[in-house]
């Protein structure tokens, strides 16, 4: 039996757990990161740098494609797909090959190789010869892609997952993508236009995380626009059909049936926990089985161990794993002095076309605070700069307080929301109010003149007043 005593563990080497061990170095050298499975990260192997290289071979085919609307014609645009995925794979590894550089100049004696489960709080069993007594602890396991149950044993290998796709030799001549979240959304539209048949399938109206029936709507039309899109389907049955998949559904009370080369389940992702035997650790855990644990510290409960990252099941996101790992970590390497960090204004896209993009308080969490708010509104369709790119599709909605004039967030389904959300977010964090922000330059032409136009709007709206009852407002799913 080997035997390990550190001031701390981290169990996973993802990007959180990688940002907790530089964080808690910083306090002591008695550590060891504890790492089952491969190095790599999520985001550089199978997610947010090969997604974005198999939607920028889609783009390039898409663009040749519709060059016409210029003037300019290239010919039939044949799309290679093993040269596609050729591509993918070695952008991918180069991508993986510098986080396997940074772990490799870590000392040995702090991997660990392994899967980790809990004996006591302080204890640690890895795999079946080893144990870790650690002071503290950093719980940064990651996520796996959840599969509705049942699904994987009456498909088998024509289930696939996002984490699979990132492996192909080549592209399917057709796909059924289950899901509208992010993933769905951004694999269903870079498939289709590379050739690939698609249908898009969701539930309850939603698509990404966008609350406002404006994007919402904005959303569904631009995207059902280019691929069948069925964001209320009620999915009730999916089966093995020879080599290929047969998916049966509902739809305003219409049965409909379909058959598929492969079934994409992109229904969302489940922190990697189970293993771990938390039970017995005494750690409060919430009804999903997840530490309950503060987001400005990383603590869980009162006690001596952190969590970090997407297993926090908080928000999904690079950046925001980063943050936890560094909260976390630094909070476990100085323990017991646990510092509260203050947390960014949160920020999401969607690389679809058009881009998505939420920036501070959306739509629902303005319902939720019951927040007295304005609204302000541009349309893409008639926006300059948006109609000489083509890509005049899509609206903004921004939204301002009340009484204070003070800049609350934004949903955008439209050109460049990637750049402009990061903007709107920035003002938010700032705490500046729709004036203000109007006071700012705006060059000509360019997308941004359609922020200021919804701008102004809102900060009209906010001088009316009174603020409308929050109680009046459609707060529901998809709504």
């Amino acid at each position: 039996m080997n035997r390990h005593a550190v001031d701390v563990a981290i169990i996973g080497a993802g990007t959180a757990g990688m940002t907790a061990y530089g964080a808690a170095r910083k306090h002591t050298d008695s550590l060891v990161v504890i790492e089952s499975n491969v190095y790599g990260t999520t985001c550089a192997r199978v997610g947010c740098m090969p997604s974005k290289l198999l939607i920028a071979a889609a783009e390039a085919a898409h663009h040749a494609r519709e060059a016409g609307v210029f003037g300019v014609h290239a010919g039939p645009v044949r799309v290679d797909g093993e040269a596609v995925m050729a591509r993918v794979t070695a952008e991918r590894d180069r991508f993986v090959g510098f986080v396997l550089e940074a772990v490799s100049r870590w000392p040995a004696t702090h991997r660990l190789c392994g899967e980790a489960r809990f004996v006591d709080a302080h204890t640690l069993m890895v795999d079946e010869d080893t144990r870790v007594e650690a002071q503290r602890i950093v719980i940064a396991v990651g996520t796996a892609p959840a599969v509705p149950q049942g699904w994987r044993e009456a498909l088998g290998d024509r289930l696939v997952t996002s984490d699979d796709v990132f492996y192909w030799k080549t592209l399917p001549e057709s796909v059924a993508v289950v899901g509208t979240g992010a993933i769905g959304l951004e694999l269903a539209q870079a498939l289709t236009r590379l050739g690939v048949r698609i249908r898009l399938f969701g539930r309850g109206g939603n698509i990404a995380r966008l609350g406002d029936p404006r994007t919402v709507d904005a959303a569904r039309a631009a995207f059902a626009a280019e691929y069948p899109l069925h964001d209320e389907a009620n999915i009730v049955e999916v089966a093995r059909d020879g080599e290929g998949v047969r998916v049966k559904w509902t739809e305003g009370g219409t049965a409909h049936e379909d058959r598929f080369a492969l079934l994409l389940a992109a229904t969302g992702r489940r922190p990697n926990l189970a293993a771990l035997q938390l039970e017995r650790t005494g750690l409060p855990l919430d009804e999903r089985g997840v530490p309950v644990h503060s987001r400005n510290t990383g603590r869980v409960g009162e006690s001596h161990v952190f969590i970090a990252g997407d297993a926090a099941q908080d928000r999904p996101l690079l950046h925001e794993a980063a943050d936890d790992g560094r909260i976390a970590g630094d909070n476990a390497g100085r323990y017991p002095d646990v510092r509260s960090h203050r947390r960014r204004t949160p920020l999401e896209v969607v690389f679809s076309e058009p881009q998505i993009a939420i920036a501070g308080e959306g739509y629902r969490a303005l319902c939720e605070r019951n927040a007295t708010y304005a609204v302000g509104e541009e349309s893409f369709e008639d926006q300059g700069r948006s109609r000489v790119m083509a890509k005049n599709v899509g609206v903004l909605r921004v939204y301002g307080e009340h009484g204070s004039g003070r800049f609350l967030g934004a949903e955008m389904v439209g050109p460049a929301a990637e750049h402009i959300g990061h903007l709107l977010a920035w003002s938010v964090q700032q705490g500046l109010t729709v004036d203000e922000m109007l006071g700012f330059p705006y060059y000509h032409p360019v997308v941004e003149e359609g922020v200021r136009t919804a701008l102004r709007v809102l900060n009209k709206a906010l001088l009316k007043g009174p603020p409308p009852d929050p109680r009046s407002m459609d707060c529901g799913p998809g709504a």
